[in-house]
């Protein structure tokens, strides 16, 4: 885990306190002890170091605090508590390697532009399953927004498990959480409501639903999209496309369900849609292969 999302306020004192399904993941998971390091990222979006100070095994409960230095003192109730005395001289981190600050430092001083442009994936439903791990590998790439739309060659069973799931909905957002966690993205991923190719088009071209969710309208001219088809016809090359665009401040990925995008939908995409088709000179991908695959094509050319 390279930081933990916090999904509630710091105290006034700057301490949090953990339980439920944080307490297990940190506790059991993760196997944190008093004195670990935890680097947060709070709900405004900026990073803080914090350190594990009390731990309740009784009544399941961890508490961090937000400062330079904490002092680890006596557990937060009677029973079950760990706890060491004295100042935290050796408080060590729970992340591995890299850093969630040298992450977040390398992406703002980064001068290829892939850390400034924000990603859509607008993705054709697949199965339930593929479109986790579709997910899942999305966030951990950086994608700001996750679309899934209604495609022609969508199963309905699929698209039906999306509409108004609530399980599911929150079943997404706790992939998002843990994957921006173990991989220590500073951006806010979303998996938004599905959508109809015309709203997610609207949408990436900052249509309503993108005012809706608080965002600035993009205009056509800082937005480019892509729409990755298994026929080389009118297919552009990335590198150049972005070549001539160096102001561009968005990018949108089509990717197809299991049985792709139809020749309908791509010509729709390409001529309302204002996207370039793209055609990747390897072997036929499953969908959740191509929608990496894409967003790793894309992030390179920047």
């Amino acid at each position: 885990m390279r930081q933990f999302i916090l999904e509630k306020n710091l105290e006034k004192d700057g301490t949090v306190t953990l339980e439920g399904k944080d307490f297990k993941y940190l506790r059991q998971v993760l196997r944190v002890r008093p004195g670990d390091m935890i680097s947060l990222r709070l709900a405004d979006g900026s990073l803080q170091n914090s350190t594990v100070t009390k731990i309740d095994e009784k009544s399941k409960r961890i508490q961090l605090q937000v400062c330079a230095n904490c002092g680890i003192d006596d557990g937060l109730g009677a029973g079950g508590s760990q706890s060491s005395g004295g100042q935290n001289s050796s408080a060590k981190s729970i992340t591995r390697g890299v850093q969630a600050q040298e992450i977040q430092a390398g992406r703002e001083k980064s001068s290829d532009g892939v850390a400034q442009i924000e990603y859509i994936l607008l993705q054709f439903v697949p199965r339930p399953q593929k479109f986790e791990q579709i997910v899942r590998q999305s966030v951990e790439c950086g994608v700001k927004y996750i679309v899934p739309v209604f495609g022609e060659y969508s199963e309905k069973s699929s698209i039906q498990a999306l509409s108004g799931n609530v399980n599911k909905k929150e079943r997404l957002e706790r992939i998002v959480k843990e994957a921006r966690q173990q991989s220590g993205s500073p951006v806010d991923s979303v998996v938004t409501e599905p959508m109809t190719l015309e709203q997610a088009v609207e949408f990436v071209h900052g249509g309503k639903q993108t005012a809706a969710l608080g965002e600035s309208s993009a205009t056509q001219n800082s937005t480019i999209g892509f729409v990755l088809s298994e026929r080389d016809e009118g297919s552009v090359k990335i590198s150049e496309v972005l070549a001539k665009n160096p102001d561009v401040k968005r990018i949108a990925i089509a990717c197809g369900s299991e049985g792709g995008i139809s020749p309908k939908e791509v010509e729709f995409l390409c001529k309302k849609g204002l996207f370039l088709t793209v055609h990747f000179s390897v072997n036929i991908l499953r969908c959740e292969t191509a929608a990496l695959y894409g967003i790793a094509a894309v992030q390179t050319a920047v």
